[in-house]
């Protein structure tokens, strides 16, 4: 790690942001509405209930907005890297338009709320930016351009960006916003418990019971709470049904860093088209100007050393900037389905009291707004224009079917290829605040020495389908390769799809360990 980055990962806006704390569930509950996840679909649906005199009872597992919520570069934006081209390609251009309509009215929303209830949360209008640093995706971003014009999008194609980059093209969209998502978010916590609906944190949903008149959401510690609608906003949804969604999404992680540069920023928020992506935005803490920095993305559990991807970032960070110093760095995940529209809608065809909103592929605030919009109306039996577009049960067999497959074999070559992998490190060979896969016994297992030199040892067996997860340094966390499952360096589960920690070993296999068991 080098010497500016900091030691421990922290966001930015969990930082800066003053967040209301809430009991844990100790009884059973009943409600209108039950909502399950404390990030922005989950927050700003029960928001719109309220307002419509429902009675929600909403419950977070961890502490609410610290999921994918409080991890974002909260850009608020219906420009979602190179979409519209391959929407109308592979769904006709009114299923484009539709999804361009829906987070513009997210993003409309977002502005009147801030509006309607005055609430600080740096809400600023900015243009945004698609930039191309090479011939081939210059050619991407004309195609894409192309897109904007058939379907009416207001943009315009430049042949250059405000920064110390060389670009071949790039594409605006004017009038976009971004804000700082957890001031917004805490002001709608107070608007939903001052209309006496109910908030509990620390409390996992586990299982779900419905019929045709209600919903039960069933607890880790053996609570019910019942409704006539569950709205599962989770991020991985915790309960499937028989919607399969573990194979029709994959986990994606990228990094982001905040910076101060001695550089003033020029406005706008930025995104490459390019591999590597890297992606740029300003905010602000007390009233003096950073740089957000982000970028980096690879299948969760499938990259580097963790603590590389940070460095690319600061590396670019230099290249652009006159960096000072790194304030902030953290990395995030969000989930892709099949076809990169996010599902919303009923769990399956056959099961309308549980609804769920999940795959938003790193475009939360519009795409999280969105869900939120069209749960609600569903409960509410309001029409919605976007039913269809965003229905958990489409099929587009074109490119979904072979994603599906490409996503699966994926899947099975790293659930097969973590068995067979020997390890070649023992617990002696860990440094102080080191973790890594290590043969104990002759056995994979996952150890991490913390900083007072105590060695936590797991079973690296993910406890969802039973793939091997991998050791991430830059968080200190066990990441799972097939579906983004993440643990704690003690075994619990930081995001699911697997609901179960990992296994915690003895510490008296360190007895047995020994350089034999290094595996070569």
């Amino acid at each position: 790690m080098t010497e500016k980055l900091p030691q421990f990962p922290e966001p930015y806006w969990r930082d800066t942001a003053d967040l209301p704390t809430f009991d844990a569930l100790h009884d059973d509950v009943k409600a209108d509405v039950v909502i399950v996840g404390g990030g922005i679909t989950g927050i700003t649906a029960a928001y719109r209930l309220v307002k419509e005199g429902v009675k929600v009872a909403l419950i977070e597992a961890d502490h609410v907005l610290n999921g994918t919520t409080g991890h974002t570069t909260a850009k608020i934006t219906a420009q979602h890297g190179l979409i519209y081209d391959e929407i109308i390609q592979h769904m006709g251009q009114s299923k484009a338009r539709m999804y361009y309509e829906a987070n513009t009215e997210a993003l409309q929303f977002i502005e009147q709320t801030v509006n309607e209830q005055k609430i600080e949360c740096d809400f600023k209008k900015q243009d945004a930016y698609l930039y191309a640093t090479t011939n081939q995706y210059a050619q991407k971003l004309e195609k894409e351009w192309e897109a904007y014009q058939k379907l009416t999008i207001d943009g315009s194609l430049n042949e250059s960006i405000p920064f110390n980059i060389r670009v071949n093209n790039a594409l605006s969209m004017p009038n976009q916003a971004q804000f700082h998502p957890l001031k917004y978010l805490a002001h709608l916590l107070k608007v939903i418990t001052d209309a006496g609906s109910l908030i509990f944190e620390q409390t996992t949903a586990v299982n779900v019971e419905a019929d045709s008149q209600e919903a039960t959401v069933l607890t880790r510690n053996g609570r019910r709470i019942t409704g006539s609608h569950i709205l599962a906003c989770t991020h991985f949804p915790f309960y499937e049904g028989t919607g399969f969604y573990s194979t029709r999404m994959y986990a994606d992680r990228s990094y982001i860093l905040g910076i101060k540069t001695k550089d003033a920023y020029p406005g706008g928020m930025y995104l490459s088209v390019d591999q590597p992506t890297r992606s740029l935005r300003s905010a602000s803490i007390n009233g003096e100007e950073i740089v957000l920095i982000g970028g980096e993305s690879h299948k969760t559990g499938q990259g580097k050393d963790t603590l590389e991807h940070y460095e690319a970032l600061e590396s670019f960070g230099n290249e652009v900037f006159s960096l000072e110093n790194i304030v902030y760095r953290w990395s995030t995940q969000d989930l892709t389905t099949l076809d990169k529209i996010p599902y919303i809608g009923t769990i399956t065809s056959t099961q309308h009291r549980v609804l769920i909103a999940t795959g938003y592929r790193k475009w939360g605030m519009t795409n999280g707004t969105a869900a939120a919009q069209l749960l609600t109306d569903i409960v509410l039996n309001k029409e919605n224009p976007y039913t269809t577009l965003y229905s958990p049960s489409r099929f587009y067999a074109d490119p979904s079917l072979k994603k599906f497959f490409m996503e699966n074999v994926d899947v099975a070559k790293h659930l097969v290829k973590g068995k067979l992998d020997i390890p070649y490190k023992n617990t002696n060979d860990l440094a102080v605040d080191q973790g890594a896969v290590v043969t104990i016994d002759g056995k994979r297992k996952g150890a991490y020495k913390d900083k007072e030199g105590q060695v936590h040892i797991v079973d690296t067996t993910c406890t969802h389908v039973g793939c091997e997860v991998e050791w991430n340094h830059g968080d200190r966390t066990w990441d799972c390769p097939c579906h983004g499952s993440r643990f704690s360096y003690t075994g619990e589960v930081i995001e699911g799809p697997a609901e179960k920690p990992l296994q915690r070993e003895d510490h008296t296999m360190l007895e047995n360990a020994t350089d034999e068991d290094s595996g070569y």
